[in-house]
């Protein structure tokens, strides 16, 4: 699809059936995420899977990052899909997408999954990041991309997601492994904690909307005192919105790749509702 000012945004439809399940995926990452849950999905419903501005298959935004823009494209992808009602199931800062944009237009919006998101309840957000984590979050993904440069990655990946199809490890090596989604990635954490503070200062509220509120059960990268946070801020925003709080007891983060069927599940059981 084109947005108004001409950017490309690429996505990809499986299934049939309404309602319309759209995945929004995490900071740096592009559809190739949800490679284990869309199939489940599309089982069932019609299910969309894209790329935002700057990653993947989609073309470059030369504006700002910020939530609200990133909120707009997929404003305008809902209206391009013309299928509504939808269901949006976000991953990490692909949860809070998916907050702002059912708050601009709950209309359109059947329900919501939320999979360890990045709650505006958590504190750390908001401490600033020490020089020591920016240099090896830098080291990390040129580490990352050397290793695509010369095939060591897509072989990593296999191994580590023995699961997932073979078409979507080569998307995810060449796609989101590289310099341009760290890029992308870092230009939406510049604009990261504004975005959450504005949601922290203004909490959305629904009205009717049905909402699941997926945890992770383990710290993984996280360390144990981040993870009790986090998951305590998850309980504050499920409270709030009377949604059904899950803990994805096998999983850390990475709650779609180590338990695709718990996120299907719980689409269904609201689709169903």
């Amino acid at each position: 699809m084109t947005t108004a000012d001409g950017r490309e945004l690429h996505y990809m439809v499986a299934g049939s059936g309404e309602p319309t399940v759209v995945f929004e995926s995490g900071m740096g990452f592009s559809r190739s995420a949800w490679g284990l849950v869309q199939p489940l999905v599309a089982q069932r419903f019609r299910s969309v899977v894209y790329d935002r501005a700057n990653l993947g298959r989609s073309g470059d935004d030369p504006e700002p990052r910020t939530l609200e823009r990133i909120t707009a494209d997929l404003g305008a992808l809902l209206t391009a899909l013309d299928s509504g009602p939808y269901i949006l199931v976000g991953h990490s800062y692909g949860g809070t997408i998916a907050l702002a944009t059912t708050a601009a237009d709950p209309s359109r919006i059947a329900g919501i999954v939320l999979v360890d998101h990045s709650d505006e309840n958590l504190d750390s957000y908001f401490r600033p990041a020490s020089i020591g984590t920016r240099i090896l979050g830098f080291i990390h993904r040129a580490t990352l991309d050397a290793m695509g440069r010369v095939g060591l990655l897509a072989h990593l990946v296999r191994r580590m997601m023995p699961r997932m199809p073979r078409d979507v490890v080569d998307d995810m090596t060449s796609e989101d492994l590289t310099w341009r989604a760290g890029r992308a990635a870092n230009e939406e954490e510049r604009r990261f904690v504004d975005g959450m503070a504005r949601l922290r200062d203004n909490p959305p509220m629904f009205d009717g909307i049905p909402v699941t509120v997926i945890s992770g059960a383990r710290a993984e990268f996280l360390n144990e005192e981040t993870r009790s946070e986090l998951n305590a801020a998850h309980q504050v925003t499920a409270h709030r919105l009377g949604a059904r709080h899950v803990l994805a007891r096998k999983s850390g983060h990475q709650v779609v790749l180590t338990e695709p069927r718990l996120i299907a599940d719980e689409v269904f059981r609201i689709a169903d509702a």
